[in-house]
């Protein structure tokens, strides 16, 4: 399984890394039925000359010009390694599992450049003075995986337009740079954005392999450029088995974008003391391929089902009993059903609402369900009550005590607005999360 990783010239955005939360749903999900799944992400650090559709700046360059760092090699990669561990503490964030391995596509050009070797021996590419092109033309069904071809005359190619291509679909497989880059036989400059990945998934997985993912702005350009290539060069055996994409993260409606500046990061959900698993719980409720759209309110909203949903656990006490096979069945109906998370969920709930199963039983179902789900219920740790509230919990004590019930109602107003809840028991007030 390859899935496309981040271009490292800023931070991941929450939008980016709802690709990666259905990804991980996916490996757990193939691993849950038995399978052993070999994953690779890529890190994009050269060769992304441009946006998804193949116009406009460098980003690796647009990274450097933005924070003031000469344009050259040694400071691209230290860019590309600070923003990489970013991503990487997103990912450990949102509870997803490691790859086999992360991959700098900087680290393969010697790759890249025998993968393009072998489209010019097959006669698949021409030269123009800005770089090696992709000849399209000589690919019948190019578009494929998106229901195009060219005898319906329906492509439509989001590719800047270059006077010197022979088609407007024709994608740059090596860029000339003659101030910074690598050596080819070419001349000095990158590799395209889009053979990086099919070299490395090549390297590492095979000239065929099984899964390929990434989110579905990747489907026209990016996606299409890689089966286009990497099925000329060997001879068109299908490239990948699946195909597999996630939809979009919208705030009000628009995609959001580091491009258009109009995006959020995960550390902005920790700032609000939100636990980032929260986004990930968020995402679950929703198909991977229905479009979602931020508002704060309806993470609130999660939250708070998350919360609930954690201390309904907490009360299941200590012992861990045996998996409800019904449920299990059902949970592995859903999930297997394109990855039902919504419906996964609605298990989970009528699990801990079951009054004919036992506590321990229901533990161990709800923890064979999280393998899948990644929420963190075996790790969960005892919440610490902040000081503030539980010196507003002995105020109200104290005005219990003098009988003083209209203060004591205050306060456990103020206490509720703060998110917690006190209920009284005759050992004494206790303290929880207000669900």
């Amino acid at each position: 399984m390859y899935t496309c990783g981040p271009t490292v010239y800023n931070y991941t955005h929450i939008g980016n890394l709802r690709s990666y939360v259905f990804a991980d749903i996916l490996c757990r999900t193939l691993r849950y039925n038995g399978l052993k799944v070999k994953q690779i992400i890529n890190i994009t650090d050269i060769g992304h000359l441009s946006s998804d559709g193949d116009v406009g700046d460098d980003k690796m360059t647009k990274g450097l010009l933005r924070e003031g760092k000469e344009l050259n090699l040694k400071n691209m990669r230290e860019l590309a390694e600070f923003y990489a561990e970013k991503f990487k503490e997103d990912l450990k964030h949102l509870n997803i599992q490691k790859p086999e391995g992360f991959y700098f596509a900087s680290d393969y050009v010697k790759e890249d450049i025998e993968f393009i070797k072998k489209l010019e021996q097959k006669k698949y590419t021409y030269k123009t003075t800005d770089g090696i092109y992709f000849n399209t033309s000589k690919m019948s069904d190019y578009g494929i995986l998106w229901g195009k071809t060219r005898n319906k005359k329906e492509l439509q190619s989001r590719i800047m337009e270059n006077p010197e291509k022979k088609n407007k679909e024709d994608f740059a497989l090596w860029k000339f740079n003659p101030k910074i880059g690598f050596s080819s036989p070419w001349g000095k400059g990158f590799p395209g954005w889009h053979i990086e990945c099919s070299a490395m998934g090549m390297k590492f997985l095979g000239e065929q392999f099984d899964i390929h993912t990434g989110g579905i702005d990747l489907i026209p350009t990016h996606h299409t450029n890689e089966i286009a290539q990497s099925e000329c060069a060997t001879g068109k055996k299908p490239f990948v088995k699946f195909w597999m994409h996630s939809e979009f993260v919208d705030t009000g409606g628009v995609k959001m974008s580091k491009s258009e500046n109009n995006f959020l990061r995960l550390e902005s959900l920790i700032n609000k003391n939100i636990n980032p698993i929260t986004y990930r719980f968020w995402l679950l409720m929703a198909s991977y391929r229905t479009k979602v759209n931020f508002v704060w309110e309806a993470l609130g909203g999660a939250e708070t089902a998350l919360k609930r949903l954690y201390n309904l656990y907490s009360d299941l006490g200590a012992d861990v009993g045996n998996i409800h096979q019904e449920y299990k069945n059902k949970f592995k109906e859903f999930i297997n059903d394109d990855l039902d998370t919504p419906r996964a969920l609605s298990l989970l709930w009528d699990v801990f609402k079951d009054p004919n199963i036992s506590d321990a039983d229901k533990k161990a179902t709800i923890l064979d369900f999280d393998k899948v789900l990644g929420l963190d219920f075996a790790d969960l740790k005892e919440e610490k009550i902040p000081a503030k509230i539980k010196k507003l919990a002995e105020e109200r004590e104290k005005a219990r005590g003098n009988k003083d019930f209209k203060k004591s109602d205050e306060l456990r107003g103020k206490i509720n607005s703060l998110g917690y809840e006190i209920k009284d028991n005759p050992s004494g007030p206790e303290i929880f999360t207000n669900t």
